[in-house]
């Protein structure tokens, strides 16, 4: 297989064109991440791709798209992780060895810039927390989500990497989910707020309250803190970024994807019970392809472990090639316009503040 020239280069600013796909992850496995990568090389012509798996598998459907054969090279795993393993099995059977594993290490080693796997959801997350351990100031990792709403879309974290996180996490993730907007939507100073039962500032949890506290008395050029929002707003677009414990935020996200798939059914229902409604529906079908469009869920397909020292992409396991595809380009965004950095500057930038977070505390005590 050709080796693309880019993958060979020495910079980690040269490597944010190469990606890392874990071929086999997914619930059609190669088909749909060799084809995601080859529209995505479509859209983008200089991107280079990494690709770990069932090197006979692989380079079998990588003959239907010479281009993209062309922009890769193939790297043989013998251990592939299945959809339905614990996280504990993939981590034992899977580490240093499986395409998964070796695709998140690809970003460790500075071979390529981010990871892409539609695998596990669990074990991507534990063998990429292993792999490439926590940002410095960060306790946990987070996963965002892209939204879409009335005015376009927003970021939404912590969407199910953990179950419950305390105020300094909150703050945390506050400042993750602001530089990912920050990255992807070329915003300035994105507004940001806490997920919560009421916009009153006595109500809530305690931690959400004493975590919107903390931004408030945090001013940073990089974040507007909006104030508490409530779940309605989420379609609104209220706000840049939603933040959010993982499971409140997953429970969110999985009702908007019923939600969506109901009233598609709903609508193509309607349209097809009487012949007057078929008739209406082909004079209105314009407006339904826009309506379909708008709601197409793999348009913001992908999920970002943020936290990391390295950008992981989580696709839906159950996504097409063009699902994947904009979870690669997604990827490519945040990575060639400085996620890292930007997240980085924010923790420096917040560590002076006293308590906005466990690692800034800790290291105020130090030198105390």
């Amino acid at each position: 297989m050709t080796k693309p020239e880019e993958v060979n280069r020495e910079s980690s600013m040269a490597n944010t064109d190469i990606i890392s796909i874990d071929a086999m992850g997914g619930d059609f496995g190669v088909p749909v991440s060799i084809g995601g990568a080859a529209l995505a090389l479509e859209r983008r012509p200089h991107l280079s791709f990494v690709l770990f798996g069932d090197a006979a598998a692989i380079g079998a459907e990588l003959a239907k798209h010479p281009r993209l054969a062309q922009r890769s090279r193939i790297e043989h795993c013998d251990v592939h992780v299945a959809m339905d393993d614990k996280p504990s099995k993939a981590l034992r059977a899977g580490r240093w060895k499986s395409g998964m594993w070796r695709a998140i290490e690809a970003v460790k080693n500075d071979e390529a810039a981010v990871c892409i796997s539609a695998g596990n959801t669990g074990a991507l997350m534990a063998m990429a927390r292993f792999c490439l351990r926590t940002m410095p100031g960060i306790d946990r990792p987070a996963m965002a989500a892209l939204w879409p709403t009335m005015k376009g879309e927003s970021v939404v974290l912590d969407v199910g990497a953990n179950v419950g996180a305390d105020a300094g996490q909150l703050v945390d993730y506050a400042l993750m989910g602001s530089a990912m907007a920050r990255a992807l939507y070329s915003l300035d100073r994105p507004t940001v707020g806490l997920l919560n039962i009421g916009v009153e500032e006595v109500k809530g949890q305690e931690d959400v309250r004493e975590a919107g506290q903390r931004l408030r008395e945090t001013t940073l050029a990089s974040m507007n803190y909006h104030g508490f929002v409530e779940g309605d707003d989420l379609g609104k677009g209220t706000v840049d970024v939603v933040v959010t414990e993982g499971f409140a935020g997953n429970i969110a996200l999985k009702t908007a994807e019923g939600t969506a798939k109901q009233i598609a059914s709903y609508l193509r229902s309607a349209m097809s019970r009487t012949f007057m409604a078929k008739i209406g529906f082909v004079f209105a079908r314009n407006a339904f392809r826009q309506l379909r469009e708008k709601m197409d869920p793999r348009k913001v397909n992908g999920a970002v472990f943020l936290g990391l020292n390295g950008v992981v992409i989580k696709s839906h396991g159950g996504t097409d090639a063009e699902g994947y595809a904009a979870a690669v380009e997604m990827g490519h965004d945040m990575v060639a316009n400085g996620i890292m950095e930007k997240i980085g500057a924010d923790l420096r930038s917040i560590k002076e503040i006293p308590q906005a977070g466990g690692q800034a505390a800790a290291d105020s005590g130090e030198q105390d």
